[in-house]
């Protein structure tokens, strides 16, 4: 089979901070923005990748659930336990800085892991977990 990822989802709650995160801090593309119903949806992704995406949703637009499960999204993102993502860097030193120096919440510092990477871990500004590990 020839399938590859397109696009992950993240929720955001904050469009217009999400994408100063995801464009001018971690140098991702805009590649839609899309605003319906006073919600906006952002796809970004890597420079010269252009057949990975990460959207940026509104949690609240999602078809089919309830009032409570929608409550639990919040809950789950304002705790930083909702979403998740893996992203790589060959310099990820400098990639750490970059982060701090924007301000993102640092969840951890880069370090060797026992299980063979070296990464760090911070959060977006709608509290998205983002693991960084260095490529070797």
């Amino acid at each position: 089979m020839d399938i590859t990822i397109h696009a992950s989802f993240l929720p955001q709650d904050d469009p217009d901070a999400s994408l100063a995160f995801y464009r001018d801090t971690l140098g991702f593309e805009v590649r839609n923005d899309v605003g319906y119903n006073g919600m906006r949806w952002i796809t970004v992704g890597p420079a010269g990748q252009p057949g990975t995406s990460i959207v940026l949703h509104p949690p609240a637009a999602t078809p089919g659930i309830t009032d409570e499960e929608r409550r639990t999204i919040a809950e789950m993102m304002a705790k930083g336990t909702y979403g998740i993502i893996l992203l790589a860097t060959r310099d990820l030193d400098r990639t750490f800085e970059r982060l701090q120096e924007s301000g993102a919440e640092v969840v951890q510092e880069p370090t060797d892991q026992p299980y063979g990477v070296r990464d760090c871990a911070v959060r977006d500004p709608a509290g998205n977990l983002l693991r960084i590990q260095e490529l070797r």
